[in-house]
């Protein structure tokens, strides 16, 4: 990981911003994570479960089931808040993480939030929602169409949170060089095509340019949520 650039943005409508996000070239590691919950609950949920990946993956030796543990220690202390305070009661995020390791690039998300690769021109997605939408409705055989108007829309499946054990999704990767990785939070690819969000990137520019271009988007798009994002280099 040459370098590595966060940007977030509360968005056009939200009071606040729930987004958290941690990129560390030092560390090869960067995170994202987009809470929910109510009064500051979703806030308290991404920075802790943020604060619990970088605290488990900078422990030891790189590796993609230290990742993987790092996601269910995050889980493990964003519920055991919510136990202590009352006010923190139904509070969770979405977590997406990308770490270093002598094996290969270890990409690890649960939720909606993304986790993207742009290589040889092309953008690929890596992540797979864990979303009402993408895991039951478009097994009914909804439209694109429907799906984007319909009440549950915008549902988890599972979060960090609720106890992800087993839900907890993780590849290993191998950049090429010249490569970029993205992870975005919904307020990005919900209103974002990812069409225009490839054209950034075959645009170039510096990685804070493109950071910057993204979140330009979200928010001409209407900037209806919080919009995060983080870009890397290989």
């Amino acid at each position: 990981m040459i370098e590595a650039v966060g940007l977030s943005h509360q968005g056009l409508v939200r009071a606040n911003n729930e987004d958290q996000f941690y990129a560390s070239c030092e560390h090869g590691l960067v995170v994202l994570a987009d809470g929910m919950g109510g009064a500051q609950a979703g806030e308290t949920a991404s920075l802790v479960a943020v604060q619990s990946v970088v605290d488990v993956a900078n422990s030891d030796v790189p590796s993609p089931s230290l990742l993987e543990s790092a996601f269910l220690e995050a889980d493990l202390r964003v519920r055991a808040l919510a136990e202590e305070d009352p006010q923190l009661k139904g509070m969770g995020t979405t977590l997406v993480a990308m770490l270093e390791t002598p094996a290969g690039l270890a990409v690890t998300s649960i939720g909606d939030s993304r986790g993207w690769l742009w290589e040889d021109g092309g953008l690929t997605l890596l992540t797979s929602d864990n979303s009402w939408v993408n895991e039951i409705g478009r097994n009914l055989g909804l439209s694109e169409e429907a799906l984007s108007t319909h009440p549950l829309r915008h549902a988890l499946t599972t979060a960090i949170g609720v106890g992800v054990e087993h839900r907890v999704q993780s590849q290993v990767i191998h950049p090429r060089p010249d490569s970029m990785a993205l992870l975005s939070s919904d307020g990005l690819h919900g209103v974002v095509p990812p069409g225009e969000i490839a054209a950034v990137f075959a645009d170039g520019g510096t990685l804070a340019s493109i950071a910057h271009t993204l979140i330009e988007l979200a928010l001409e798009a209407g900037g209806p949520d919080n919009v995060t994002v983080v870009v890397a280099r290989f």
